[in-house]
C-alpha cells in the first residue's frame, strides 16, 4: 500500500485531496496545526473507510517539529510514497500597511513549509529511487493579486522551487510537480461577500467556484502513474481564469 502526507489536511482542499487518496487505496499521514477537533474527525472517517491514518499536529515552519512529523510517519509506516505541499496562510491586506512580521510569517508558512517537508521527504525518497512531490500554489503566484502582494509573492517562490527541484530529483526517478488552484470555496474564502463571489464566478470563463474536489482529483491523478511522464508542471485548476 503506499503512503501519502498531506499537510494542511484538516480543512478545505487538504481535507478533500486526503479523502480522494484514500479513495485511490493510500494509507495517510494528515498533517494539521490547530484545528485538532477536525483532524481527528477527519481521522475517523478515513477509518471507516478502511484506510490506515496517522493525525500529527505540527508546525512546518519549526525544523524540529518538521522532523517530528516525519519521523512518526515512517515509525507507522516505514515511508512516503507521495508528499502533498498544502498547509499554507493567506492575508489581504495593502502593500504600504504590511509589516515585516507579516510578511515573514507568510514566508515562514507558504514556502519555508515547504522547503522543511521536501528537504526531509526526499533522502527517503531517493533512497528508493522513487517518489511524488505536489506542492499547492495558487493562480495568484501566477499572475499576482493587488493587496495579497506578500501571498502572490510566496506562492510564485512555490513555482520556482517546484521548477527546480523537478530538474534536480528526475534522476532519481521523483517528479514533482504544482497545483495553482483559482477561485475555491473554502474556508480561506470566507472573509469575501456573497457579492465578491459573484463578481468572481462571472469572471471565471466556466461560470463557477472551485471546490476542493476539483483540487483533489488533480491531485491524486498526478500522483498517480497515468502521469509518470509530468515532472516540473504548473497545474492551473482555476476553471479559465487565468490562461
Amino acid at each position: 500500500m503506499k503512503t501519502a502526507l498531506i499537510t494542511g489536511a484538516s480543512r478545505g482542499i487538504g481535507r478533500e485531496t486526503a479523502r480522494a487518496f484514500a479513495q485511490d487505496g493510500y494509507a495517510l499521514i494528515l498533517q494539521y496545526h490547530t484545528q485538532e477537533e477536525k483532524a481527528l474527525s477527519l481521522r475517523e472517517e478515513l477509518l471507516k473507510m478502511e484506510c490506515p491514518c496517522l493525525c500529527v499536529r505540527a508546525d512546518i515552519s519549526r525544523e524540529e517539529e518538521v522532523e517530528a512529523l516525519f519521523a512518526a510517519a515512517e515509525a507507522e509506516f516505514s515511508h512516503i510514497d507521495v508528499l502533498v505541499n498544502n498547509a499554507g496562510i493567506a492575508q489581504q491586506k495593502l502593500f504600504t500597511d504590511l509589516t515585516l512580521q507579516d510578511w515573514e510569517r507568510l514566508f515562514a508558512v507558504d514556502v519555508t513549509g515547504v522547503f522543511l517537508c521536501c528537504r526531509r521527504a526526499l533522502p527517503g525518497m531517493i533512497r528508493r529511487q522513487q517518489g511524488v512531490i505536489l506542492n499547492i500554489s495558487s493562480m495568484w503566484g501566477q499572475v499576482g493579486a493587488s493587496c495579497e502582494v506578500h501571498y502572490s509573492a510566496a506562492k510564485a517562490a512555490v513555482i520556482g522551487l517546484t521548477k527546480a527541484l523537478a530538474k534536480e530529483e528526475g534522476p532519481s526517478r521523483i517528479r514533482v510537480n504544482c497545483i495553482a488552484p483559482g477561485v475555491i470555496a473554502t474556508e480561506m474564502n470566507a472573509h469575501l461577500t456573497p457579492e465578491d463571489m459573484e463578481g468572481l464566478r462571472e469572471e471565471t470563463p466556466l461560470l463557477r467556484i472551485g471546490t476542493p474536489a476539483d483540487v483533489a482529483r488533480a491531485a491524486v491523478f498526478l500522483a498517480s502513474d497515468q502521469a509518470s511522464f509530468i515532472t516540473g508542471q504548473v497545474l492551473g485548476v482555476n476553471g479559465g481564469m487565468v490562461i
